[in-house]
């Protein structure tokens, strides 16, 4: 079993490579805080609450993490463990010791690819609310995140989303 993550910049074309991947037939895992803000409250919950916004997204990806377990494929998991104490950062709040212990515990045995900011398909949506600066400053803080936790992000090329599916799939 090897679990591996997509991680970077918001409207980096995460889930686009992803929806590609999956197409091609490999196993993704969904995006746990675009779910939580589409849910009934959740955007409030991220404005209101930060930290307990990132709790319910820590509680959602270890739901995913088991799940994943049940197989023998590899399954690329649409951001992880250490994007949630990226948020955290970027909100200027302390990562509760919960976070911490879940992000040294359960260790991603595959690659974790990086997508970086990427200007040109940057878009913002009902959940992207970040400006084009936001989302750089979040990519920045995700990545240091990751590498903070003892990773080595392998960075996405700028390419159409077949080539970077292909990308990621030899390296899996």
């Amino acid at each position: 079993m090897r679990r591996a993550v997509v991680t970077g910049a918001p409207g980096s074309g995460k889930s686009t490579l992803l929806a590609e991947v999956a197409r091609r037939g490999v196993a993704t895992g969904e995006e746990v805080a675009r779910a939580i803000l589409q849910a009934p409250g959740g955007m409030e919950m991220r404005a209101e609450r930060p930290t307990g916004f990132a709790l319910a997204m820590l509680e959602a990806q270890c739901a995913s993490w088991e799940h994943a377990g049940e197989g023998d494929a590899p399954i690329l998991f649409d951001r992880g463990f250490a994007d949630i104490v990226g948020f955290l950062r970027l909100e200027g709040l302390p990562v509760p010791p919960a976070i911490d212990a879940v992000c040294r515990k359960y260790q991603y045995e595959g690659p974790v690819f990086h997508a970086p900011s990427w200007r040109e398909i940057y878009r913002q949506d009902d959940e992207r609310i970040q400006t084009w600066e936001e989302a750089v400053e979040s990519d920045a803080a995700v990545l240091r995140a990751w590498r903070d936790y003892g990773y080595s992000p392998i960075t996405l090329p700028f390419a159409d989303p077949a080539t970077r599916a292909a990308f990621v799939i030899e390296r899996l």
